[in-house]
């Protein structure tokens, strides 16, 4: 797999990285003419891409990991767009495991947790967080559910940054969350070592949640792995978005 190289350098390179500490904008001008504007009996429009800064979590809400920025530098593709695969219907899985928003959001967040007692041997997770217009996340979360269906015997994704070959995906059990949630654990295989992936999407509204842990520097050194979600990082992120 072409990308493993990439998945170590992205472990190591988020060890340099400072801790992101989100903060909350300003408040609108009062009316100048001391009148009830237009807009004054409606509750303030948050703007999509500030309403998901305030669902995701931060290193206040998970003890023990640390919360960074995502950088795309090392990504199998800037854009879902760039993507191909042998088996188009299998795109929502591609994306999920690869940082990419689903459906067609109308702004998309993702942040990387690392477990700050694991170093660099450890497994980092994924959150990336989508805003929907109305019926989108449902849409984008049914598109995720024919994937599962129809790529039990894995698929391959290729982007600008690599390729990504999995040998399998099979759903599993999860908690409840949100409005819907589904679970899902895939495969790989990179010089003879296995590698078992694991992943989470959540519906919350028009809200989707994405969960993805992988293990960059097992991948690239031919370890075998299995990276699970942190229940941990699950809880606190289910709790944030409802």
């Amino acid at each position: 797999m072409k990308r493993a190289a990439t998945l170590a350098a992205s472990a190591l390179s988020l060890l340099s990285l400072a801790t992101l500490t989100a903060c909350g904008g300003g408040t609108e001008p009062d009316d100048a003419a001391g009148e009830p504007g237009p807009s004054a009996s409606r509750p303030e429009q948050v703007p999509p891409a500030r309403r998901l800064t305030g669902l995701m979590v931060t290193s206040a809400d998970v003890d023990g990991f640390s919360v960074e920025k995502y950088g795309d530098e090392f990504a199998l593709a800037k854009s879902p767009a760039e993507v191909t695969l042998d088996k188009p219907v299998c795109a929502p899985l591609a994306y999920a495991m690869n940082q990419l928003p689903l459906g067609e959001p109308r702004a998309d967040l993702t942040r990387v947790l690392a477990d700050k007692a694991g170093g660099l041997n450890s497994a980092h997770t994924y959150l990336t967080l989508t805003a929907h217009a109305s019926g989108g996340a449902q849409s984008a979360m049914a598109g995720v559910r024919k994937a599962l269906v129809a790529c039990g015997d894995g698929f391959t994704a290729e982007g600008s940054g690599g390729t990504s070959t999995y040998d399998s995906v099979t759903t599993e059990d999860v908690a409840p969350a949100g409005d819907e949630t589904l679970g899902f654990r895939s495969t790989m295989t990179f010089r003879g070592a296995s590698h078992t992936l694991h992943t989470q999407v959540v519906r919350s509204g028009d809200v989707l949640g994405v969960y993805f842990s992988v293990n960059g520097m097992a991948i690239a050194d031919a370890r075998p792995s299995e990276a699970k979600l942190p229940p941990a990082v699950v809880k606190a992120q289910n709790a944030k978005l409802g």
